[in-house]
């Protein structure tokens, strides 16, 4: 028995810190979108794109330092004999950076290879493109960029991390970008036609905004006693942990819920869908208000970011089972 609980441990940090389940997360919501919208699926290639890059992005911002393709000399920084972290995550980036080393160079050529797939199988017509589509294209590494300022943007002295209260909605915009526009604007162009943004893409596009972002705020009261001594003004470290949840926590996520109430009618959902998809919100603000214990980082992974998962598969089912 210790035995597979330690093997299950391992699967179940790899899955977390090696930011699988992100990959996970992106795919699930980018699914969500399409059949929301009565559209078929992408290509394979899309969601292959999108999940490695997100785990190669996730993973590279918070290790920096690893060299990509250098298998045999991954830097190890030495430290005191019996030395403990006081973050597992950070423990377990130090134990695995070979790992790190060799898996994020594979993600990386499947970037690679899934880009030049969709660009020479499937989007024939990209240099055909209208000036605002290579704006909503390019809009989402720039901003992912400045998120960690010149280290990934060297030209750009930017470092939207360090506005503090425009820090989730950075990562709300990033990730709705990602599953709202980019599966409806690939699949138009893999049809030989130009995206047209629309009165509906705008609505899913702000519910899934204004989700992200608010599960983006409750991940700050993680690090709030480290954003406090940084002087990063975050929401909780301006307003304190009760006024986050009750005055900012609360009215961003109605906002969110109004935004897919109207998608939802426009879109006739029927009322089994429509309350099938308000699970993720219910849980939402219940996770919200049981913030105010101290939790593990686990929790924080799994359960907060987890819920990003859990809207994307109760979105799926909705259009699968209750339209």
């Amino acid at each position: 028995m210790p035995i597979k609980n330690k093997t299950f441990n391992k699967i179940i940090e790899l899955l977390f810190f090696g930011n699988y389940f992100y990959a996970f997360c992106v795919v699930a919501l980018a699914i969500e979108t399409s059949l929301q919208q009565n559209l078929p699926l992408n290509n394979i290639f899309f969601y292959l794109f999108i999940a490695s890059t997100t785990i190669v992005y996730y993973t590279y911002s918070y290790e920096g330092k690893i060299h990509f393709f250098n298998f045999s000399k991954p830097t190890i920084t030495l430290l005191p004999e019996g030395y403990t972290f006081n973050n597992p995550r950070t423990a377990w980036y130090h134990h695995h950076k070979k790992l790190l080393i060799i898996t994020q160079s594979i993600f990386l050529l499947l970037i690679l290879l899934s880009s030049l797939a969709l660009i020479i199988f499937k989007f024939k017509d990209i240099l055909s493109l209208k000036l605002y589509e290579w704006a909503i294209l390019g809009a989402v590494p720039l901003v992912a960029g400045l998120y960690y300022g010149p280290a990934f943007v060297p030209f750009l002295n930017l470092n939207l991390r360090k506005t503090g209260w425009l820090k989730p909605f950075v990562i709300g915009f990033v990730w709705a970008m990602t599953v709202s526009i980019y599966p409806v604007m690939f699949y138009e162009w893999e049809q030989h036609q130009h995206y047209e943004p629309n009165f509906l893409s705008l609505w899913l596009f702000i519910k899934n905004f204004m989700y992200i972002s608010v599960l983006a705020i409750m991940f700050d009261i993680k690090d709030y006693v480290d954003d406090a001594n940084q002087g990063l003004k975050t929401f909780v470290v301006s307003a304190g942990l009760k006024k986050t949840i009750f005055y900012i926590i609360l009215p961003v996520t109605l906002i969110g819920l109004l935004s897919f109430t109207i998608f939802a009618y426009f879109s006739q959902f029927s009322w089994a869908q429509y309350f099938f998809n308000l699970i993720p919100y219910i849980l939402l603000l219940y996770v919200a208000y049981h913030l105010k214990k101290r939790k593990s980082i686990f929790y924080y992974l799994a359960v907060i970011d987890g819920l990003m998962l859990l809207k994307g598969i109760c979105g799926i089912i909705a259009a699968l089972y209750f339209s």
